[in-house]
C-alpha cells in the first residue's frame, strides 16, 4: 500500500475514534436544543453546568408549561379559601426564579395548573421577567388580589390571550386590559357566565375576537347580550355548557335550558364559528357540567381534561 494512502487511512481511523469517544458535553448545541425541547422545566433544572448555556436558548422558553405542578393546600372557610403549605410555596418560588433566570425574558406563553395557587409576589416577579408575554393560562386566582393582577397586566402590554376563572368583579381587570393590551383578542372563562360579566366585556373589550365559555352555566340573557354587543366576535365556544334563565312564574327559580332557540341561532349565524354541544343525554362532558352545577370539579376527572378546548388556539 502506498505511503500516502496509509497516512490518509490512519487519519480517518483517528477521526472516527475521536468521534466515537466524543463526550456528552461536547455535543453540538443545535442537537442539544432539539433534545431539550422534550424536557420539562424540572428536567432542564438538573442539567450539568456545561449545558447550562444551551438551556438559555430562546426556543426552549417560548412556552413555560407548569400545568403539571400543583400546590399542596387545604381548603379554608374564609378568603382566599385555600391555605398553601409553606414548602410547596417555596418550591414554586424556586422553579419560577430558575425558569426566569434561564429564559432571559423570552417566554411568550405561560401555563399554570388549576390547583397551582400563585401569590401576588410570585405573579409580579414572573411578570417583570417575561414582559413580552402573549398568552396567560391562569385558572386559579384564590391568592391573587386586584393590585397583583393589575400590576402584571400593566407589564404585559403584548398580551393577546387569557384563560381565567369566573370572577365576581370583572370591571377592574378588563379595564386594565383595555388600557394596556392593544392586541388583546382571545378570552376563555372557566366557570359560570353571568349578565354582569357579559356587560363588562361589551363595555371594556368590544373588539374581542374569540370567546370560550365551554363547560359552564351561562345565563341565557348574558349569551344574547354577547351576541348583540360584541360586534367583532368571530368565534364563540359554548360546548358542554347549559343555559340558565329565570322562571316566568317563579322569578327566584332558575330553569335549565338544554336547547338553543331560533333567536340565539339567528344571532349566532353571523359568527365564523359557533361551537356547541348540548347533548346532555349522551355526552359525558355535558353531563359532568350539569352534575357539577356549571363549575366543573376538574380534579375528579382525567388529569388533562381541563386543558381541552374546541378552539385550537385555546387548546393546550
Amino acid at each position: 500500500m502506498l505511503p500516502g494512502i496509509i497516512i490518509k487511512k490512519k487519519k480517518m481511523e483517528e477521526e472516527y475514534e475521536s468521534r466515537r469517544l466524543r463526550r456528552w458535553e461536547e455535543l453540538d448545541a443545535d442537537i442539544l436544543v432539539k433534545i431539550f425541547l422534550k424536557f420539562t422545566v424540572f428536567e432542564l433544572a438538573r442539567v450539568c453546568s456545561v449545558w447550562r448555556t444551551v438551556c438559555c436558548d430562546p426556543i426552549l422558553w417560548k412556552t413555560l408549561d407548569l400545568s403539571h405542578m400543583r400546590s399542596s393546600f387545604i381548603k379554608i372557610p374564609l378568603g382566599p379559601y385555600v391555605y398553601v403549605e409553606r414548602r410547596s410555596d417555596e418550591s414554586l418560588t424556586r422553579i419560577l426564579k430558575l425558569s426566569m433566570n434561564l429564559s432571559g425574558g423570552n417566554t411568550r406563553t405561560l401555563v399554570f395548573h388549576f390547583n397551582l395557587f400563585l401569590s401576588d409576589d410570585q405573579l409580579t416577579y414572573t411578570a417583570e421577567r417575561c414582559p413580552g408575554l402573549r398568552r396567560l393560562v391562569l385558572p386559579a386566582w384564590n391568592r391573587i388580589k386586584k393590585t397583583g393582577i393589575c400590576k402584571a397586566i400593566r407589564i404585559w402590554k403584548d398580551l393577546e390571550s387569557l384563560t381565567m376563572p369566573s370572577i365576581a368583579n370583572p370591571p377592574y381587570l378588563f379595564t386594565e386590559i383595555a388600557n394596556n393590551c392593544s392586541n388583546f383578542k382571545e378570552l376563555k372563562i372557566m366557570g359560570p357566565f353571568e349578565i354582569f360579566f357579559a356587560d363588562t366585556l361589551i363595555t371594556c373589550l368590544p373588539n374581542l375576537k374569540t370567546l370560550s365559555l365551554r363547560c359552564s352555566a351561562i345565563k341565557r340573557e348574558a349569551l344574547i347580550k354577547i351576541l348583540d354587543g360584541l360586534k367583532d366576535l368571530e368565534v364563540l365556544n359554548i360546548s358542554h355548557s347549559y343555559l340558565v334563565e329565570l322562571s316566568g312564574w317563579q322569578p327566584q327559580k332558575k330553569v335549565i335550558v338544554r336547547e338553543l332557540d331560533e333567536r340565539i341561532l339567528e344571532k349566532a349565524s353571523r359568527l365564523k364559528r359557533f361551537l356547541t354541544c348540548m347533548e346532555h343525554d349522551t355526552c359525558v362532558m355535558c353531563q359532568r357540567t350539569e352534575n357539577d352545577e356549571g363549575i366543573v370539579r376538574w380534579y375528579k376527572y382525567d388529569e388533562d381534561d381541563w386543558k381541552v378546548d374546541e378552539v385550537s388556539s385555546l387548546h393546550l
